[in-house]
């Protein structure tokens, strides 16, 4: 849908959004949908799962897990903003989306994506306290306090979020509808802008630039002290307990740079991150495979005596 300006009716104004996403034939647009559609669907059962066995099991109401069970939810969202709309264009003619439908998109994903970058700044804290001051760490990191620090978390993603969509969308779209990528994203939107977008990008460069370094410096301090304490400890059963704890937040991290344009990098860090977390913490982490075997021999119980029963 078009409209013109009247302080100049040879520009032309767009409100709709033509998502390019990936080039190819029919036989690549299908193997792409049947690629996405296994990682969206792997993402949502394993997210769903770690959320349902970490409220369900009373021994992992614990900070850790409080958590990573919000890494779980941020994960499920954070995919399924993206996820179902770039599936259904695989094999749309239009690939439309509205102005609306991509500002919506737009601060949705940099909210869930900011969010995510401070909750594992937030998780690398935790294990901080828990190994280097564990005297301190169950009233440091009291259930209010950790309500705090989520809820925290999600501010810093929504104060992110509002800035980048409202000064994004604040710009005209009158050089072209067609967007260079998969999702509404900033650096795809402020190619096609015809304003000056020097203060967008300026805004863009430097607050995410200040969120991934503040983050990663926060993660690489906590972690450098937990290795230092680590290796400290006299029992070699206490140190690879200590590793086994940390393993999977270790290997996270990478998540934060989830502000990379390309659209490889954007499947990845939008599908495949989102797929592997809970994955890296189930298979690693002893207390979630110990869950998820009760959990299982719960139900397993529950069918024999419903069986019974009948």
């Amino acid at each position: 849908m078009l409209s013109h300006s009247n302080e100049n009716l040879s520009k032309v104004y767009f409100q709709d959004f033509v998502l390019e996403g990936f080039g190819g034939g029919l036989e690549t647009q299908a193997m792409l949908f049947t690629v996405f559609l296994a990682l969206y669907m792997v993402t949502v059962l394993g997210n769903i799962l770690m959320i349902i066995v970490i409220t369900l099991d009373a021994r992992l109401h614990s900070p850790m897990y409080f958590f990573l069970k919000n890494l779980s939810f941020l994960d499920l969202c954070y995919s399924s903003v993206i996820t179902p709309n770039a599936l259904a264009n695989f094999f749309s003619s239009s690939k439309i989306i509205t102005f609306a439908g991509c500002a919506t998109q737009l601060f949705f994903f940099s909210l869930l994506a900011t969010t995510e970058a401070f909750l594992l700044g937030v998780m690398a804290y935790d294990r901080f306290m828990a190994i280097c001051s564990p005297l301190r760490y169950p009233i440091t990191m009291c259930q209010s306090a950790c309500t705090r620090l989520v809820l925290g978390a999600y501010c810093g993603g929504c104060l992110n979020s509002v800035v980048q969509t409202s000064f994004t969308f604040h710009l005209p779209f009158c050089s072209s509808n067609r967007i260079n990528h998969f999702f509404c994203d900033v650096p795809p939107l402020l190619q096609i802008a015809c304003g000056n977008t020097t203060i967008n990008e300026l805004l863009l460069f430097g607050i995410c630039g200040l969120i991934i370094v503040g983050v990663t410096f926060v993660i690489l301090i906590s972690y450098g002290y937990i290795i230092v304490t680590i290796l400290r400890m006299s029992s070699g059963a206490g140190r690879r307990k200590v590793f086994s704890t940390c393993g999977s937040h270790m290997t996270a991290p990478g998540a934060i740079e989830s502000m990379e344009q390309g659209k490889v990098v954007s499947v990845f860090y939008t599908l495949v991150i989102p797929m592997l977390n809970p994955l890296i913490y189930s298979l690693r982490n002893k207390d979630v495979k110990e869950a998820l075997w009760r959990l299982g021999q719960k139900h397993m119980a529950m069918t024999e005596g419903h069986w019974g029963m009948g």
